[in-house]
């Protein structure tokens, strides 16, 4: 059995991650903290978790939970876990990092998309960005794996196909999207609040949302040349899900066989994509799940491909990514206690 700890565990990713790894075979919670919480049970917490998660709350604490875990998940708001992880930590257990303080490459990007002093910049050189399905072989060894963002994981994963088949002019790409109020964490925001979000739709971050570099990153490396992209974030009301809509003008003579064959070439074995064509998703598809289903749509009339895809911002988006990755590195099986389908409508 693989020892894993949970620092954060009581927001909504760290409470997903603590549902996903209470049923999981492979692995036993050896460490569970939460600075607002400590002393108090998961199960008084969320009442949702008595039977499955009884354990008593620590004071955060990374020292103490690096000795009694070989992996550790880091729950925490930016710049927190800069502030923690040390070489030394990362000599006794891996980190995952469910944060953005290691998904930037650049240390100047970070702090100026951040506001914010990063606290172990040495370190970004020794992350894994832990997209699962496109940087496999690297999270196999790390030591240190930068979970990615939700809107980043859904938007990602939607173009990559486009772009690294270079089947759209990169200068052309649009991202709308959308997310569930979970996103904004548990933390009380007025902004948040049912009142303020029911029966309203809206867009926030304009050109100025944290996820913006790290989509303009990957996307970079995938086109083997620097990207700018036009990502617009949006709250719908709903408690969890994003939808991703993505714009793109086709180059010259380019079909809708080759975006076709360009999904299936990278994808059409991958556990957790989902490949629905024309048949476009909903966030109801991959509630709770673990899934990205993506579809698209060749509009003939503008050249362009509109792709879509649909995520559970707090499974694929956070807690079971995190997992994911957790199965690649330890050689558990990466599909073990991740779940792929839902029932719908219920």
């Amino acid at each position: 059995m693989v020892k894993v700890g949970i620092i954060g565990a009581t927001g909504y990713a760290g409470a997903n991650l603590v549902y996903l790894l209470s049923k999981h075979k492979e692995v036993t919670i050896s460490y569970i903290a939460s600075h607002s919480y400590a002393g108090k049970k998961f199960s008084t917490v969320y009442p949702s978790m008595q039977g499955l998660c009884d354990l008593v709350l620590e004071e955060e604490d990374i020292q103490k939970a690096s000795l009694c875990c070989s992996v550790l998940f880091l729950a925490l708001p930016s710049p927190m876990a800069s502030s923690l992880v040390t070489e030394e930590i990362l000599s006794r257990c891996v980190v995952i990092d469910l944060g953005a303080d290691y998904r930037l490459h650049d240390v100047d990007t970070y702090e100026t998309w951040y506001k914010a002093s990063h606290g172990s910049p040495a370190l970004l050189g020794k992350a894994v960005y832990g997209l699962s399905e496109l940087n496999r072989k690297q999270i196999e060894t790390a030591s240190l794996i930068a979970n990615p963002g939700c809107y980043t994981t859904c938007s990602i994963l939607t173009l990559a196909p486009l772009v690294a088949e270079d089947l759209i002019d990169r200068s052309s790409i649009i991202i709308d999207s959308a997310s569930g109020v979970t996103g904004a964490g548990r933390a009380e925001k007025t902004a948040s609040l049912f009142c303020e979000c029911n029966e309203s739709y809206k867009a926030y971050g304009v050109v100025t949302h944290r996820h913006t570099p790290e989509i303009e990153q990957e996307l970079s490396l995938l086109a083997k040349e620097k990207l700018l992209v036009q990502f617009t974030p949006h709250l719908a009301p709903m408690n969890r899900g994003i939808l991703s809509t993505c714009y793109g003008n086709l180059k010259k003579g380019i079909t809708e066989i080759q975006i076709t064959e360009a999904y299936q070439k990278w994808y059409g074995t991958e556990p957790f994509i989902r490949l629905m064509g024309s048949s476009l998703p909903e966030t109801r598809f991959v509630k709770e799940t673990n899934t990205c289903a993506i579809g698209w749509v060749f509009d003939h009339r503008t050249n362009r491909v509109i792709a879509v895809g649909a995520i559970d911002n707090l499974v694929k988006g956070a807690a079971g990514q995190a997992v994911q990755n957790m199965n690649i590195r330890c050689n558990l099986g990466e599909q073990t206690g991740l779940d792929t389908c839902c029932v719908n409508p219920l």
